[in-house]
């Protein structure tokens, strides 16, 4: 699988809402980070579609190498 573009050294906190649904961008080429802009089309790589649990501010990755898509692990470190 081809490796994503990393588009930040540090998770980014973004306002999700309790049962609204998301695309993390997984590829990092989306300019509208962290969600997809369908800049994936054509590679391997797909966005990561979630269902917030709840509401409130949640922590995205944008390094993109986190094991706990789409929020961030520490793995930018």
């Amino acid at each position: 699988m081809k490796t994503p573009n990393r588009a930040g050294d540090s998770p980014v906190a973004k306002e999700l809402q309790e049962g609204e649904t998301y695309a993390w961008c997984a590829c990092g080429l989306s300019k509208n980070q962290p969600y997809c802009d369908g800049a994936h089309v054509g590679s391997e790589i797909v966005p990561t579609v979630f269902k917030a649990e709840k509401t409130g501010t949640h922590y995205m990755c944008m390094c993109k190498e986190t094991k706990n898509k789409p929020f961030c692990d520490g793995s930018h470190a």
